[in-house]
């Protein structure tokens, strides 16, 4: 029987049962499971079994229903060991009733966002108490700190101390508060929210107590955060309790806030990255205009190191990124031929080019058993990590259809039913197949949807194979077939195949290079398919000039001596 655990906001340790076909959890006495929280809705979250699997889904509550830190969208499969997180209550999601042992990871501390959650209030009404204002959403350098000497510079130093020599979040938010808590001992409680870059979500980042035992879930209000973060100034409550600006607010209600600041966190780019709050429980050591200055100074400070930190992780995530795609780069490399094939009378010419790291386009040399050789050729729709990683099927696949057919034609139709049943979406391969009979001195070719070969006699005349009829590409339709084409190969006559990349490279003035350009290319005289390859490649890169490269090139040519 599956089971939620508590781990968050409830007895640790205790256990739920998922009976029935389904469990809904709320603070209605009727629910099945009943959850004592007044952030949490009547009707909150069902969890659904079917099928022997179960499922969650929100039920339209206020506050939401997270999964692994994401929001519940419709409805949503649970895996063991997922953590189910309503407002302030986290759970456990097990198939089989766990052990009531903590484990090492529950005994340690709860990271921000399970020690802090965000909590929608009822709509306040009557007029707000609010006993001051500071606006910094031009800069610190508009503030007037009328405070004293002493109480302003122990603020600076403090913070600078705490924040000069560090560059990741998790020591900055800590400090900060650190800091804070130093510069205002009235302080009870303190904690910093910042936006999710990705998601747009609020998230708690760093949450602080005066003492141990306060030390549980903090409901941060998200009305006060929204107002501050959306008028960039911070705001001053006396008596927070009092106020009806934040009349219902769980955070203050529950924590029995008398006094409050908080303070947006405003990036150099004038944008909001979050906020500073610090609550107090003692009615007789209020917050003051003079201490929203100190704090209204301190976020000025605060928002470059945050805004610093997250530059650094941003920059160590991209070196990171960088190393694995160069990894990845090599790792693609693999894939694709050593060299080209030793074959007495023939000659090889091979290219290929990502625009980026990764590329889709492929080529490959696949030596038959009967003493054949297969050509391929193909691009991948798109570009980058998801193009390269079908790119790297589309090489396997390639190679075992090759070997499991015994033509050209039905090796495609395989190929194509194999990308047809995978699950890519709307991504597709067009490909063309050479397959040359070195001993009869002829090439027979399978065409799926790819620009055709160029044929050039050894007259330097120079045709597209038209004979080999472009099909549709691989991954469209199951029942397509692919016709084949067979034609001789006399002294001196050679294929060129490319992709899109060579006749698509553009210029500094937007231009094409087209078809007409590569076809004037392989008329000139040239003796040999390497000389034809280097040529072709020599004319484009002129062309191109300095403009960076837009697609992926991939080039080969083949001929008889």
């Amino acid at each position: 029987m599956a089971v939620l655990r508590a781990m968050l906001g409830l007895d640790p340790g205790q256990l739920f049962h998922i009976e029935g076909e389904s469990t809904v959890l709320g603070r209605h006495p009727g629910c099945d499971v009943v959850l004592e929280s007044a952030a949490v809705s009547r009707q909150h979250a069902r969890v659904s079994n079917v099928g022997g699997k179960c499922y969650v889904e929100d039920l339209g509550s206020r506050n939401g229903t997270f999964v692994n830190g994401q929001p519940v969208v419709d409805r949503r499969p649970l895996a063991e060991n997922d953590r189910l997180a309503i407002c302030d209550l986290v759970f456990t999601f097990h198939d089989h009733p766990p052990s009531l042992t903590p484990t090492p990871e529950q005994q340690q501390q709860p990271d921000p966002e399970a020690a802090a959650m965000m909590v929608d209030d009822e709509q306040p009404t009557g007029s707000s108490t609010i006993m001051s204002k500071v606006d910094i959403s031009s800069g610190s350098s508009s503030l007037r700190l009328e405070v004293n000497t002493e109480a302003k510079l122990k603020a600076l130093v403090e913070i600078g101390q705490n924040l000069g020599n560090v560059l990741g979040l998790a020591q900055v938010l800590p400090n900060l508060l650190d800091s804070l808590f130093a510069i205002f001992v009235q302080a009870d409680r303190g904690f910093v929210v910042l936006r999710d870059r990705a998601t747009d979500r609020l998230v708690p980042k760093a949450v602080k107590y005066r003492r141990d035992e306060h030390e549980q879930t903090a409901r941060i209000s998200r009305t006060i955060v929204n107002r501050v973060i959306a008028t960039k100034a911070a705001i001053l409550s006396a008596d927070a309790a009092a106020d009806s600006r934040f009349d219902m607010a769980e955070s203050i209600v529950d924590f029995h806030i008398r006094s409050m600041m908080c303070a947006p966190l405003v990036d150099s780019q004038r944008n909001a990255l979050g906020v500073i709050q610090i609550d107090t429980l003692d009615q007789r050591s209020r917050f003051n205009r003079e201490d929203l200055d100190v704090l209204a100074s301190v976020a000025c400070q605060a928002a470059f190191a945050v805004e610093n930190a997250q530059l650094h992780e941003t920059a160590l995530r991209d070196r990171a990124l960088e190393r694995e795609l160069a990894v990845a780069h090599e790792v693609q490399r693999g894939f694709l031929p050593d060299g080209p094939p030793q074959i007495d009378q023939y000659d090889f010419f091979e290219f290929y080019e990502p625009a980026n790291e990764l590329g889709g386009d492929y080529y490959d040399y696949v030596q038959l058993a009967d003493g054949r050789l297969a050509v391929v050729v193909a691009d991948v729709s798109g570009k980058g990590i998801a193009a390269s990683l079908l790119m790297a099927k589309l090489s396997a696949e390639t190679r075992f259809c090759l070997a499991s057919e015994p033509t050209p034609a039905e090796a495609i139709g395989r190929l194509n039913r194999v990308f047809c049943g995978s699950a890519w979406e709307d991504r597709f391969v067009t490909g063309v197949l050479c397959v040359l009979d070195p001993v009869r001195h002829e090439v027979t070719i399978v065409n799926a949807g790819h620009m055709p070969p160029l044929l050039r006699r050894n007259s330097a005349v120079v045709k597209a194979v038209a004979e080999a009829e472009a099909r549709l590409p691989l991954g469209v339709d199951p029942e397509v077939t692919y016709p084949q084409h067979t034609l001789p190969l006399s002294p001196g006559d050679s294929l060129t195949l490319y992709t899109d990349g060579i006749t698509e490279a553009i210029n500094g003035t937007g231009e094409l290079y087209g078809s007409e350009r590569l076809w004037t290319q392989l008329r000139r005289t040239t003796e040999g398919v390497n000389a034809i390859g280097q040529a072709i490649l020599a004319d484009v890169k002129q062309f191109v000039g300095t403009r960076a490269q837009s697609d992926d090139m991939c080039l080969t040519c083949f001929g008889r001596s």
